[in-house]
C-alpha cells in the first residue's frame, strides 16, 4: 500500500513524540473541506469517496490483521502484525478524522475503561442497555 507523503502543510505545534496526534493532524489536513486534494493524496481521496471507501478499507485491514496474527502463530515475523495494525489504526484515524474524532478521544475511552475487567464492563453496558430498554415506554 503506497500513502501520500505524510507532512502536514500547516501542522500545529505537536510533542515531537506524539506520533499519533501528529498524524491526525495530517488526516486533518487532507479533509476536502480543508484543501485536500484528492488527485495528490490518498487521505484526501478516501476522505472525499466518502464513509463507504474508507469504512471498506478498514474492514480489508482488519482481515489482513488477523490473517497476519495466524501467521505469526506459524512462524512468521511479528513485524508484519505491527504493519498491519498501523495500516488498521492509520484508517481507522481517517474514520475518526471523517466524525470529528482525534485519537486522544480514543485514548481517553480507554483510560475511562482502565482498572475495569472487561467482563465487568461488559455486564456494565448490558445492564445499562436493559435498563434504558425498561425505561422506554
Amino acid at each position: 500500500m503506497t500513502h501520500d507523503s505524510l507532512s502536514p502543510v500547516a501542522a500545529p505545534a505537536v510533542h515531537s513524540g506524539d506520533a499519533l496526534a501528529r498524524l491526525a493532524a495530517v488526516i486533518e489536513s487532507r479533509k476536502p473541506a480543508n484543501g485536500g486534494d484528492a488527485d495528490k493524496s490518498y487521505v484526501a481521496r478516501l476522505l472525499h469517496k466518502g464513509p463507504d471507501a474508507f469504512l471498506k478499507k478498514i474492514g480489508e485491514e482488519a482481515t489482513e490483521v488477523v490473517m497476519a496474527a495466524k501467521d505469526v502463530d506459524h512462524g512468521a515475523d511479528a513485524s508484519k502484525l505491527v504493519y498491519e495494525v498501523a495500516d488498521l489504526w492509520f484508517h481507522s484515524m481517517i474514520a475518526l478524522a471523517h466524525y470529528g474524532l482525534a485519537p486522544a478521544d480514543v485514548v481517553a475511552e480507554l483510560e475511562r475503561r482502565e482498572g475495569t475487567s472487561g467482563i465487568e464492563e461488559k455486564a456494565l453496558r448490558k445492564s445499562l442497555q436493559r435498563a434504558a430498554e425498561e425505561a422506554q415506554p
